[in-house]
Order: structure tokens, then C-alpha cells, then sequence
């Protein structure tokens, strides 16, 4: 054998070599056993903690969902509250010195009475006053019409002319004529009704002494005319026992009662 060509574990005895690999092939054999048992173990934990994990999500229970409520400006929104409320609720009827406004009658809607052809009144009212004119009549009540419809020149003279003529202050004049407007003889529901044999209370509280008006009192209800200004009334108007309006259909219930 050639010099220095053996190692030194060529000096060691054939069964102590083998005795000696062999404790060091055990040694390696262990200490992968050991990190293999450490990284197994390892393994598991993180298996059965992602299980653990998943478990109790699921067990959970979910969140309710988070609403998104859009941004709004909030002048904006009070501006639209009060648009809706004021489309929805309605106006308040206008109204002068205690007076309540109403709307001229179309000149093609009104009728003459045939009693006395200067008076209109709406067709449905001429039609139940001259019923009512002749179921008094018939009892020995003898009612006239005094006057009817009247346009807004008419209620101006009546208002603004004779308050001057008669130097009065405008709430004073205001308590027995409307300013033009506001007259519920613009709607050609209302008719002002004396006495034919007591013709000096016409348009007079001692109206309410004629039989005339006792009748009316009675029975005007029948033909649905109702008394506009009794004592006491709310628009604090003077009492008016000559003056009477017709409600006896939705067009004439809506012009006196809407928005009241």
C-alpha cells in the first residue's frame, strides 16, 4: 500500500469501526426523529387551531348588515319636509275684516228668477228658492228676493262709495258690507229675502219680526238655504237676518265650508 493513501480510521479494528458508525448513524437517526416528531406536532397545532378557528366563525353569528344612508345637505332636507307638508296640508282660506274670499260666478252659470228678473242666482239655487218662494206662498208667506248675485264692480261701490257717503270708518263699514272680493254674493249662492207686506224691515234686524222670516227659519232648511250671519257668528259679522246662502250641493257646500 502506497504511503499516506489510508485514513486513520484504517488503524481502528474492523468490529470497533462498525461499532462506532453504527452509534453514529443512531445519534443522526434520532435527532431526525426528534425534529420530525417537533415539526409533526407543530403541524397539528397550527391544523387544529385553523380548525378551531373555522368552527367558531361559523358558530358565530353573522353581523346584520350596516345600512348606507346617502349624504343629504341638511338645509336641503328641511326645505323639502316643509314642501311636503305645505303640498299636503291645505291653504288657509283668506279672509279680510272677518270676511272670506270667494270667486265671481261665471255669467254663464247664472239664471233671472222669474219672480224678479234683476236677481241671478247659480241654476241649482234659483231652482230651490222659487220652490221654496211657492211652497210659502202657498201658506200665506210672501218672501221677495232683494238681491242675488253681484260682481265685484257692484260689491265695490256698495263697500268703498257708500263708506265714504256715509263717512265711515272701514271696520265699521266692513260689519255690514264686504269689500269687494270677499262678498258671498259673488258666488251666486247667496240671496238677501224680505217680507212683500212688511217691505220697511228689508235689510233691517227687525226683519226677524216678519213672518217672513219666521218661515225661513223653519223651513229654509227643507230647500237647503241656511243662514249666513246669525248672532253670535264666528267671522264676527253683524247679524243679518235677511241674508241666506244655498248649500245644497258639493260645488256650493265646497265654496262656503272648504278649508274651515
Amino acid at each position: 500500500m502506497a504511503p499516506n493513501s489510508f485514513s486513520p480510521i484504517d488503524d481502528i479494528p474492523e468490529a470497533q469501526r462498525d461499532t462506532e458508525l453504527q452509534g453514529k448513524q443512531s445519534v443522526r437517526f434520532r435527532g431526525l426523529f426528534r425534529w420530525t416528531i417537533w415539526f409533526l406536532v407543530g403541524l397539528l397545532s397550527a391544523v387544529a387551531g385553523l380548525i378551531f378557528s373555522w368552527w367558531t366563525y361559523q358558530g358565530a353569528e353573522s353581523p346584520a348588515p350596516i345600512a348606507l344612508q346617502p349624504l343629504v345637505n341638511p338645509s336641503s332636507a328641511t326645505v323639502s319636509q316643509a314642501s311636503d307638508v305645505s303640498a299636503n296640508e291645505p291653504s288657509p282660506a283668506r279672509s279680510i275684516l272677518g270676511h272670506r274670499a270667494y270667486e265671481e260666478a261665471p255669467e254663464s252659470e247664472l239664471v233671472a228668477l222669474s219672480y224678479d228678473a234683476s236677481v241671478k242666482l247659480r241654476a241649482a239655487a234659483a231652482e230651490r228658492f222659487e220652490s221654496m218662494m211657492t211652497d210659502a206662498n202657498s201658506q200665506g208667506i210672501y218672501l221677495t228676493p232683494l238681491s242675488g248675485f253681484r260682481s265685484l264692480e257692484d260689491q265695490n261701490y256698495l263697500f268703498f262709495q257708500v263708506k265714504e257717503d256715509r263717512v265711515q270708518e272701514t271696520a265699521t263699514r266692513a260689519e255690514v258690507s264686504a269689500p269687494p272680493g270677499y262678498s258671498e254674493h259673488h258666488t251666486g249662492y247667496a240671496i238677501d229675502i224680505g217680507d212683500a207686506n212688511f217691505p220697511d224691515t228689508n235689510l233691517q234686524i227687525s226683519f226677524e219680526q216678519t213672518p217672513a222670516f219666521q218661515w225661513l227659519e223653519q223651513n229654509a232648511a227643507r230647500y237647503s238655504f241656511e243662514l249666513s250671519f246669525p248672532e253670535g257668528n264666528d267671522q264676527n259679522i253683524q247679524y243679518e237676518p235677511w241674508h241666506w246662502r244655498f248649500v245644497g250641493d258639493s260645488d256650493s257646500l265646497e265654496t262656503f265650508y272648504q278649508n274651515r
